[in-house]
């Protein structure tokens, strides 16, 4: 058996094709589902069009890239979360409020964050 025939018996490609459709699944039910996650996703195209506008630099990209990013993966966390407790308790129970706030709040913090970069990023712009 040859190195690259080895590497290619490694990988499943049906279970990563497999994975990938579902991973593309869980997306587009975000998307379609879930309402913050569409406001959030909307800011980042507005950050995306004030980067494109105002040719910002590639670190300043960079900043705005990884707070978008930190927001819609935070987003899609806290989706998660609120659908397994609902799942698990279907009753109202206040430790199941508990982590439903702390994971919203992660979500809160997450979009402080991307708020500030726009801020450091774009003010400079826009006063100019």
């Amino acid at each position: 058996m040859t190195d690259k025939t080895r590497i290619v018996s490694v990988i499943d490609f049906f279970r990563l094709r497999k994975s990938f459709r579902h991973a593309g699944r869980g997306l587009v039910h975000t998307l379609f589902f879930h309402q913050n996650f569409r406001i959030h996703l909307a800011a980042a195209v507005f950050a995306t069009g004030l980067g494109l506008y105002f040719r910002i630099s590639s670190l300043e990209w960079l900043g705005i890239l990884v707070s978008i990013f930190l927001v819609l993966v935070a987003e899609m966390i806290n989706t998660s979360l609120e659908e397994i407790i609902n799942l698990v308790k279907e009753d109202h129970n206040e430790r199941a409020r508990i982590a439903k706030d702390v994971s919203a709040g992660m979500v809160l913090l997450a979009t402080i964050f991307a708020v500030l970069i726009g801020v450091i990023v774009f003010i400079p712009y826009l006063v100019r």
